[in-house]
């Protein structure tokens, strides 16, 4: 299947793009082999084949969940130019 210049044209129209001709030209060329790459991809047998989530033939390695709060608290709030107690105050955006 090849995409030919009125075919772009019509995209481009439809994604309210503008193009020039040597652009069309381009696209139309890219899009093509684009398109039959996607063909030649999809006449291939993967029956057998496992989906990957890596190359690598590893599992995760579970850990336990921890709540841990740094124990710097004093820093963070020293960087804010106004607090109250162990909190940020910030100014009201909700009118």
């Amino acid at each position: 299947m090849s995409i030919d210049k009125e075919t772009i044209k019509h995209i481009s129209k439809l994604a309210r793009i503008s193009l020039d001709d040597k652009k069309i030209d381009n696209l139309s060329k890219d899009l093509s082999s684009i398109i039959k790459f996607i063909e030649k991809l999809s006449k291939l047998n993967t029956d057998d084949i496992k989906p990957l989530t890596s190359i690598i033939e590893a599992s995760l390695k579970f850990r336990k969940d921890k709540i841990l709060d740094g124990k710097i608290r004093d820093q963070i709030l020293k960087n804010s130019p106004e607090k109250n107690e162990e909190f940020f105050v910030v100014p009201k955006v909700v009118e």
